[in-house]
Parts: structure tokens; C-alpha cells; sequence
């Protein structure tokens, strides 16, 4: 999958638009729904985690105000999966330059 376009709020993935937080797998795109609002806990991560991936890449918002709890990188690093946690622009570029030789999932938040 090929992430464009994204600002503020908005991204396409594969030339499809979306306006909400999502989890990116290598077979498909959903809704990202948070148990709260701006800090990630380990079961956030669970759909991400299916596909069993080598990176999760969490994309912190266009400001960066999205946190990882100790727990959440805990439970990454448990399993031995890399993480990457950079503001949602970054995460984008960091996708797409990975997912082509990496088994990558990406938890992308799109507003803050």
C-alpha cells in the first residue's frame, strides 16, 4: 500500500481518502479506535500486531501530541517488533520506504 497526500486530518492510501485515525496492515486499511483519546495502551496496538510485523510505526499526529504508554512500547519490545514513533508526516515517509522490504504496520493518528 502506498500512503500520499497526507495533511491535517486527511490522508490516501492507494489513491483512497480518508478522515480518520487508521491501522494500516499489508492487506488492509481500518478505523484506529483508542481506548483514550491521545495515549496509546497495549491493546491499541492488537490490530496492528495480527499480521505479526517486523515494525509498527505510530504516527503521533500532525503535532506530535499522541503518546505511547510505557506499556504499549513494552508490549512491542516483548515481541521483538521495531518500533518507530514520529509525528504523522514522518510516519507516512517512513511507511512508505519500509513497507516494500519490511512486513510493516502503521497506526496512524491524523489530527493533533
Amino acid at each position: 500500500m502506498r500512503l500520499a497526500k497526507y495533511h491535517f486530518g486527511r490522508i490516501e492510501v492507494d489513491g483512497v481518502a480518508y478522515e480518520h485515525d487508521l491501522v494500516i496492515t499489508p492487506t488492509e486499511v481500518q478505523e484506529w479506535r483508542r481506548r483514550e483519546g491521545h495515549r496509546v495502551h497495549p491493546e491499541d496496538l492488537e490490530p496492528a500486531l495480527a499480521p505479526a510485523p517486523e515494525v509498527v510505526i505510530v504516527g503521533t499526529g500532525f503535532s506530535g501530541l499522541l503518546r505511547l504508554t510505557q506499556e504499549a512500547e513494552a508490549h512491542l519490545s516483548h515481541r521483538k517488533i521495531e518500533l518507530v514513533a514520529v509525528r504523522t508526516g514522518e510516519a507516512v515517509e517512513a511507511y512508505n520506504d519500509l513497507s516494500p522490504r519490511r512486513r510493516t504496520c502503521a497506526l496512524l493518528h491524523l489530527t493533533c
